[in-house]
């Protein structure tokens, strides 16, 4: 029981039913981890990254371990240093070659177990290698350029932007529910929210840290957004599959790693590409 007046819990807590206050201080020492280990140290960056792919990669395990579907750990976690550390010191190549073994590793380790439901089992252990790893193995491909730092750093503000813009646009104006089955308070106010903030943010970090046209910030901001959203409708879609509001309750006022990296694990690969083939190009 607690003696905190109704009207102090709201505002603590807001609509979204978190603790703003500590969601806010996690949020913005998370932040700090992340862009001081970019730009200062960026081989920290990159430990720091597969730390938190682990943990990740654990939480999913959990989570579908509730629905009795038993993600072989071991050589997912394995996969996942693999897949990051190969991405990093060497491109593309050691990236697909790390996902190849991972799930032959996953097939070859779930032989070992009598328990029935291999195929089920081996499943959800492609699906979190493919998930977690193999889709952040993409922020590590942007480490590689020279100005690797600021690839990173377009992919976070992009997602962060959209994230941002979607929140306040769905507050202030939110009416038309964008997927109700999957997450009822994703609406297309919200939707546009994102779009003009992730665009508004993408145009001056494509015209000033890649000194590239403004419209090529566009095709950014817009493809970073429609990845961050469709990102959290996954997630959001996974998690009423398996009947658990967040992943984990490791991060306070957040949930979990996962429910942090929903947005920007999709969107890595498609902001490599425009990155790539659009922005520096």
């Amino acid at each position: 029981m607690t003696d905190e007046a109704p009207g102090n819990r709201s505002r603590r807590h807001g609509r979204a039913g978190r603790d703003l206050r500590a969601a806010t201080l996690v949020g913005l020492g998370l932040g700090a981890v992340v862009l001081s280990t970019l730009f200062l140290l960026e081989q920290a960056f990159a430990g720091f990254v597969v730390i938190v792919m682990v943990v990740a990669v654990w939480e999913l395990a959990t989570a579908l371990g509730g629905r009795a579907i038993q993600v072989p750990v071991v050589p997912v976690v394995l996969g996942t240093v693999l897949m990051l550390v190969g991405a990093y010191l060497g491109g593309g190549s050691p990236l697909l070659v790390g996902l190849g073994l991972t799930v032959a590793a996953v097939c070859a380790w779930r032989l070992g177990d009598p328990r029935p439901g291999y195929l089920r089992d081996v499943s959800a252990g492609i699906f979190t290698s493919v998930y977690v790893p193999f889709l952040a193995g993409f922020a590590m491909l942007m480490l590689r350029p020279d100005d690797g730092a600021w690839w990173v750093f377009a992919l976070l503000v992009v997602v962060v932007a959209s994230d941002t813009g979607g929140l306040l646009a769905g507050v202030l104006a939110g009416r038309h529910p964008m997927a109700p089955s999957v997450s009822p308070k994703k609406s297309w106010e919200g939707f546009g929210g994102s779009l003009l903030l992730g665009v508004g943010v993408a145009v001056p970090v494509a015209v000033y840290a890649f000194d590239a046209p403004w419209w090529t910030g566009v095709v950014l901001g817009v493809t970073g957004v429609v990845g961050a959203t469709l990102g959290d409708l996954g997630e959001s879609l996974i998690k009423r599959d398996l009947g658990i509001k967040d992943m984990s309750q490791l991060l306070p006022g957040h949930g979990g790693l996962m429910d942090r990296l929903d947005s920007l694990l999709p969107t890595a690969p498609l902001v490599w590409l425009v990155l790539e083939y659009v922005v520096t190009a």
